[in-house]
């Protein structure tokens, strides 16, 4: 485990946090979900980032890990008959149904919700996506279900849209994603 501290503390050198704009549109699915989990959605007290440690990182990739491997990846429009519905999954659901899993178990693991960050991206075949950012002390780090691992943010292919915001998150920002992300092929 320290070897891959090491690793990521030796990535997050080169790692910036995500550049965040202005305040955008929260997606509507979002919005939903903040109508039926009103609790999960609003100003954060504290604000902050984690403090990256071979704890808090253990901590961060046994999540990601366990919520990879116990939700069966099934889109809304199969679960629900709807194009969009975010909810906590039980044993299946879609990349958002993920990240938001991802989000509540690290605020229950003691990790502040300013930290842990929904966010919408746009796949090299131009598939919407949603992923949790995690705001460290080293940098800005990605919990995906679809790659192994945590990911540096600015080392992937996706090109960020917007996040919530750290201060409330029922309100979103746009990314300034200006790095050229190469398009690669379909998965």
């Amino acid at each position: 485990m320290a070897a891959l501290l090491a690793s990521a503390a030796s990535a997050a050198a080169a790692n910036v946090p995500m550049p965040v704009l202005n305040a955008t549109t929260q997606p509507v699915g979002h919005y939903d979900f903040c109508k039926r989990y009103s609790d999960e959605c609003g100003r954060n007290v504290e604000v902050g980032v984690i403090k990256l440690s071979t704890k808090t990182w253990n901590k961060i990739a046994e999540v990601n890990d366990a919520v990879n491997i116990s939700i069966f990846p099934r889109t809304d429009e199969d679960m629900f008959g709807v194009a969009e519905i975010w909810s906590y999954p039980k044993t299946e659901g879609d990349c958002e149904d993920y990240a938001l899993l991802k989000q509540y178990m690290l605020q229950r693991a003691g990790f502040p919700r300013s930290a842990l960050l929904i966010t919408v991206v746009r796949q090299p075949n131009g598939d919407g996506h949603a992923v949790l950012t995690v705001r460290t002390d080293k940098g800005d780090y990605i919990l995906d279900n679809l790659q192994d691992g945590v990911l540096d943010w600015d080392r992937t292919e996706y090109r960020y849209l917007k996040r919530q915001s750290e201060k409330n998150s029922g309100k979103w920002l746009a990314i300034g994603d200006d790095r050229d992300v190469l398009v690669g092929s379909v998965r």
